[in-house]
């Protein structure tokens, strides 16, 4: 079985660790070349990711960190290969390589320069959220001040997202809505036409974080024909309120998935682990460990066909449509 994952923060960590000699070959974080190997991933989208209030000069720092991500393919070329259409995930496949795709998590790096965007884009960047958790110069997330299960934002795109997301869709670059603010997913809806992605968000209704989609979002991705990836962390998947007691199980993690199922469509539904940017306190521990996914969709009863859908086919599909 194959794997695509549609997020990781695995070159961030790289990056601010310095160095610790930890390079993506081999490390002890959740994903590096050989857990990737073991697990078949035929791709693994690699999120530059900044933190827009512990940062002086966010913008700079992604590009350092573009930089080191580029360092670590050429490094591992005969293994892993960068793809910025979808042709070249085909090429990659037949070689027997796995594709790594370029995104950032946080459009706010951008400052809401359009020049900024199209030199990130020159740079192999094929993918973007709007937000992180701050507001920013294109829109508003879905914070949790009053808690895990507070109050969803309804403010939606300010007018430079709006010409962000129409740029992204002419660019051909997925346009991403994890982390964004109920108003902003709809607004996204609204001014394209497109397929997007939540790259790595989870069911409202199996539990109720206001980072997941609500039912009526993840019916308008899988009519717009994208896809969402199941986020691993365990604050997405358990609704219990002590997170000392949370633990992602594969079990919850296919109650999510049956229920984006049966909301969007088996086309909607895919992987997006957030490995590296979560804690420890899941099954599948690493990347190493995706058999157990597999092995639990098909004991749910998913045949074989649909569970290669969720596990690669699907985001596949998408990035086939969007990467031209």
């Amino acid at each position: 079985m194959k794997i695509a994952d549609m997020h990781c923060d695995t070159i961030s960590e790289l990056y601010w660790k310095g160095k610790d000699n930890s390079f993506l070959k081999e490390n002890k974080l959740q994903i590096d070349i050989g857990k990737l190997k073991k697990s078949n991933y035929c791709l693994q989208t690699f999120a530059i990711f900044i933190h827009l209030q512990r940062v002086k000069c966010p913008y700079k720092i992604a590009l350092e960190m573009i930089g080191r991500y580029h360092k670590e393919l050429e490094a591992n070329k005969k293994e892993i290969g960068e793809v910025v259409n979808y042709y070249q995930i085909e090429e990659n496949m037949r070689q027997g390589k796995i594709s790594s795709l370029l995104s950032i998590e946080e459009g706010g790096i951008c400052e809401g320069k359009l020049e900024y965007l199209y030199n990130l884009y020159n740079k192999g960047v094929r993918m973007m959220t709007l937000t992180w958790n701050f507001e920013n110069q294109l829109a508003f997330p879905n914070q949790t001040r009053e808690g895990r299960f507070g109050r969803v934002e309804e403010k939606g795109l300010k007018e430079a997202g709006v010409l962000f997301i129409e740029e992204m869709e002419r660019l051909g670059m997925v346009i991403d809505i994890s982390h964004l603010s109920d108003g902003g997913f709809y607004d996204v809806a609204k001014y394209t036409k497109k397929p997007f992605v939540a790259s790595h968000s989870n069911a409202r209704s199996i539990c109720p974080h206001v980072r997941n989609l609500s039912d009526g979002m993840i019916k308008i991705i899988g009519e717009r024909g994208g896809v969402i990836g199941v986020n691993f962390y365990r604050g997405f998947v358990d609704k219990e309120t002590s997170m000392e007691k949370t633990y992602t199980t594969v079990e919850v993690l296919i109650s999510h998935i049956k229920h984006m199922i049966k909301v969007g469509g088996m086309d909607s539904v895919g992987i997006g682990t957030d490995f590296d940017g979560i804690d420890d306190k899941v099954q599948i521990k690493d990347s190493s460990y995706m058999g157990l996914l597999y092995d639990g969709l098909k004991k749910a009863g998913i045949s074989e066909s649909n569970v290669e859908k969720i596990c690669y086919k699907n985001v596949l599909r998408v990035l086939k449509e969007r990467l031209q």
